[in-house]
C-alpha cells in the first residue's frame, strides 16, 4: 500500500493493529514508515518515541526515532539517536547512513565522512554520491549554511548571555562608533539592512538612525527572537549571500556584525551589495584579521580576511574604503579576538 501510494490507508490500517495489541517491532517500524510517507512528521515522531520505550535495547527502533527527529527539525537529538543505535550495533549500517546524513544536514561535512566510513556501496545506494557532495562542502570558501543555521539554533536560547557575559561581544558598538566617526547619524533617518541580525543586537545599536530597519538572518530561533523586540521593520529567514543577491530596495546603510566570518571569498558578495547600496551609501561590518594576503579558515571555524584582501576585494567590487580600524569585536578563551572594523562607500 505504502508502494501504491497509499501512505495514509496503510497507516490507518497499521495504527488499528497497534491499537489492538497486534504485532511487535516490526509493525511499529512499519507503522512510522507508512507516517514518514504520508507527511505526518508529528505523528511518526510520536509511533517512534512510543516505540523505543517499549524497545529500549533495539538499536533499529532507535535508528527510526533518529529518523523521526531528523524530519522533524530536531538534529542533535536526533544525532545522538543514530549514536545510540551504533553503541548497541557498531556494523549497523543505517544507523552509519542516518548518522552521517543527520552531520550533512547541521553541515558538519567532516564529522558526516567520519560517520560513512567504512560503509560499502552494497550498503548503501546513495553512499558515493553523498561522500561527493560532503567532499564539495569542504571546498567551498565559505562555512556551509546549514552549519551555521544548526550553531545559532543552538546558541540562540543563551545568545546574549553568552556573546555579552562571557565573550565580551562589541561588535555592534563597534560599528556604531565606527559610523559616528564618519558623520553617518548626522544624515538620519536612514534604510538600514541588518545583514546575519542574530537576536538583534546590532539593529538595536543603530534604531535611532533608521527611517526603516530591516534584518536577515539564516537561524530562525535567532529571527524568532529579534522579532520579539518590536524594532524591525521587515525580518527574514535566509542565508546572506542570497538575500543581497535577491534584494529589489536599496539600503542606505548596511550592516553585518560578525557575520563575514563565515565567508571566506568575499569578492561576488561585495559585487552583489554594490548594487544594493543607494549612492554613497555605507557598509560597515567587522572581520577576524590575519596577516599577509588573502584569506583562511581559523581553528575556530571562522574565515580570517587580510587588509590586502578586503581593500582589493572592495575595489574590484566599485566600493571605496571609507575607514578600517584594528579592533576586537568579541574575546575567546579570555583572550582577544583580533579584527578589523570596515566602512565601505557605494
Amino acid at each position: 500500500m505504502i508502494a501504491e501510494g497509499r501512505a495514509h490507508e496503510a497507516a490507518a490500517l497499521l495504527a488499528a493493529c497497534v491499537g489492538a495489541n497486534r504485532g511487535g517491532l516490526l509493525l511499529r517500524l512499519t507503522l512510522q514508515n507508512a507516517l514518514a510517507a504520508a507527511d505526518d512528521a508529528t505523528a511518526m515522531l510520536g509511533v517512534a518515541r512510543e516505540t523505543v520505550r517499549l524497545y529500549p535495547d533495539a538499536a533499529a527502533a532507535a535508528v527510526a526515532l533518529g529518523d523521526a527527529l531528523r524530519a522533524a527539525g530536531y538534529l542533535p537529538a536526533g544525532i545522538a539517536e543514530y549514536q545510540r543505535a551504533l553503541r548497541l550495533d557498531p556494523n549497523l549500517a543505517i544507523a552509519r547512513a542516518g548518522l552521517g546524513s543527520a552531520w550533512m544536514d547541521a553541515g558538519e561535512a567532516e564529522k558526516a565522512l567520519e560517520a560513512w566510513r567504512g560503509l560499502a556501496p552494497e550498503d548503501w545506494p546513495l553512499l558515493a554520491r553523498k561522500i561527493a557532495e560532503a567532499e564539495a562542502v569542504l571546498k567551498e570558501p565559505r562555512s556551509d549554511a546549514r552549519y551555521v543555521r544548526h550553531l545559532f539554533d543552538q546558541f540562540a536560547p543563551d545568545y546574549e548571555g553568552r556573546m555579552l557575559d562571557h565573550l565580551h561581544y562589541r561588535a555592534p558598538m563597534i560599528l556604531r562608533e565606527l559610523g559616528d566617526l564618519l558623520a553617518l547619524g548626522a544624515s538620519a533617518p536612514h534604510a538600514i539592512l541588518d545583514l546575519g541580525c542574530g537576536t538583534g543586537l546590532m539593529g538595536a545599536a543603530v534604531r535611532d538612525w533608521a527611517g526603516r530597519l530591516d534584518g536577515a538572518d539564516l537561524s530562525p530561533i535567532m529571527v524568532q527572537k529579534a522579532r520579539t523586540r518590536g524594532i524591525y521593520d521587515e525580518l527574514e529567514v535566509a542565508d546572506i549571500v542570497d538575500r543581497v543577491a535577491a534584494c529589489k530596495r536599496s539600503y542606505d546603510l548596511v550592516f553585518a556584525a560578525d557575520t563575514l566570518v563565515y565567508l571566506g571569498e568575499l569578492s561576488p558578495f561585495f559585487g552583489n551589495l554594490s548594487r544594493v547600496l543607494s549612492p554613497c551609501g555605507h557598509f560597515l561590518f567587522t572581520v577576524e584579521s590575519k596577516d599577509g594576503e588573502g584569506f583562511e579558515l581559523g581553528p575556530k571555524r571562522r574565515w580570517r580576511h587580510s587588509e590586502a584582501y578586503l581593500r582589493t576585494a572592495a575595489d574590484n567590487a566599485g566600493l571605496e574604503l571609507a575607514a578600517l580600524v584594528t579592533c576586537v569585536p568579541r574575546m575567546e578563551a579570555g583572550n582577544p579576538v583580533e579584527g578589523f572594523a570596515v566602512a565601505l562607500r557605494g
